[in-house]
Parts: structure tokens; sequence; C-alpha cells
């Protein structure tokens, strides 16, 4: 079988830079898979991507050595299930908020008797290997989204679940239920920081894998430092509209005889 790159790299104790695909185009998915990311992560959550895109995209990501995830649009056993047939090597579940919805989620990436995974690799036994199914319970990564207060006080019940890999931050969330307000502004000492302290010093005692979401490459490089092990940097969309917007500002900057300005034009919500 097909080694899950991520897994090696965390027992090594690396951290993997994750791409985010919002876009629901195989096309810009390849872009984004060449790019060189440590692993791609095609969102069914808050992206446009239905699930036969997809699979299309994960087509296109498999081109590349980036490891293939998917942020399913909720703790579905269904669709859990159908992303992994598809080819996905982990799944990111949102709003996991107590042991049991762990353990509902870690039971739909294993098969028996780990989990109740079906029995149905499609296109897994493709991209992975013919003994797909011998090793996939070994191989396939289950994260936990902790992205609530709810979450944050269960954090020790969430993280003793059997079989979870890891959890995944999500800070815009996360800032709404701690604060009322979203938003990545999280400097020391706030009580948003706080919290993503206390998630990672949980993860570190209980051996499960800390990642995150972040807004910007130097704060995704703080995180690394932290002791983060799996970061993510914008999206395909919130990339293509700052890099454009950037563009565009520079022409306009130059002909206007103003220079090239220091700072990027454009953004998008996610």
């Amino acid at each position: 079988m097909r080694a899950n790159r991520l897994k090696q790299l965390w027992r090594e104790g690396g951290a993997a830079v994750n791409g985010w695909l919002t876009i629901p185009s195989s096309f810009s998915a390849e872009i984004m898979a060449h790019a060189g990311w440590t692993s791609i992560t095609v969102d069914m959550q808050h992206g446009l991507v239905d699930y036969q895109t997809m699979v299309t995209m994960l087509q296109a990501i498999s081109t590349t050595e980036a490891v293939p995830l998917v942020r399913v649009p909720w703790n579905d056993p269904g669709i859990i299930m159908k992303s992994l047939d598809a080819g996905a090597f982990g799944v990111i579940c949102p709003m996991v908020n107590s042991r049991e919805e762990a353990e509902r989620l870690v039971g739909a990436c294993k098969y028996p008797p780990e989990g109740y995974r079906s029995s149905g690799p499609v296109r897994a036994s493709l991209y992975c290997g013919s003994d797909y199914q011998q090793h996939a319970n070994a191989s396939v990564v289950a994260f936990a989204m902790i992205e609530t207060k709810a979450a944050v006080e269960r954090l020790d019940e969430i993280l003793s679940t059997p079989g979870l890999d890891a959890v995944y931050v999500g800070p815009a969330d996360l800032s709404f239920s701690l604060t009322g307000k979203f938003g990545f502004d999280h400097a020391e000492g706030t009580i948003c920081y706080n919290a993503i302290e206390t998630i990672l010093a949980a993860c570190k005692r209980r051996g499960v894998v800390a990642g995150i979401h972040t807004g910007s490459p130097e704060y995704a490089v703080k995180m690394i430092r932290l002791g983060f092990q799996f970061v993510s940097i914008g999206s395909d969309a919130k990339l293509l509209a700052g890099a454009a917007g950037d563009a565009v500002a520079r022409v306009r900057a130059i002909r206007e005889g103003r220079g090239e300005p220091t700072t990027a034009a454009g953004s998008a919500p996610y």
C-alpha cells in the first residue's frame, strides 16, 4: 500500500504545510497540488465543492506527491466513508464537541473490528494499492475539528478517543464561540490564543497531532514553532484574490508614478 506521508512526517517530528481548496475545479486543484504542499485538503463544508467534483479534484491531486485530504460537511458516516472510498487519505470533521462524536468519526474511518466502516474502496484501492483494506486502518488519518467552547471544555475526553490521530483548530468558529466575534486576531494573551495553547498542550500530553488553520505564512510559521505539526495557509480562493488584487494595484501604482505598494490589495472572506 502507498505510504501516508503525513504519518511518516509526524513520526519524524516534522510539520506539514497544507493547501486548502474551496474552488470546485480539478484544474485549480492540480495547480495548487503542484505548488509543493505536503498535503491538500478539499473543503466540502464551506467550499463550493460537491462530491463528484471532489473526486475529480482528488484525481488531480494524485498527479503529485501531496497527500489528499477532505473536510467533510458534517460528522456523517455516509459522506466520511464515501470520501475515503474516493481516495482521501484522511478526513477533517467539523464541530466535534464530545467523545461520543469523536468515536462516531473514528468509527466511520476504520474497518472492523476498530470501527464500522463499510467495505467498498472503489477508487482508494487504485490510488493506495490493491492491499488497501488490509492497511487502511493504520494509514487513514482522522482529524477532529476543535472549534467551540464546548470542545475545549471536553478536550481531554475527546483526545482520549482510541484511533483519533489529530485535531484541527478552526480559529474563526473558536473565536466566535469564545468571544462572540469572528476573526484571526489571536494575539498572545488573548482568550483565543490561550485556548490554542491549551489545545496544543493537551494534544502533546495525549500524543495526538495538533493542526490549525492560519491566515498567513508568518502566522503558520509561528504556530509550527509553537508545536503544531499541521498548518493550513488561507485557501486557493484567498490566495488567488490576494495575488490578483496585488497585481492590479501594482500596475495602477506604477502608472500613477507612486511606485509599487508595500501591501497587497484584494482580499477574500475565506
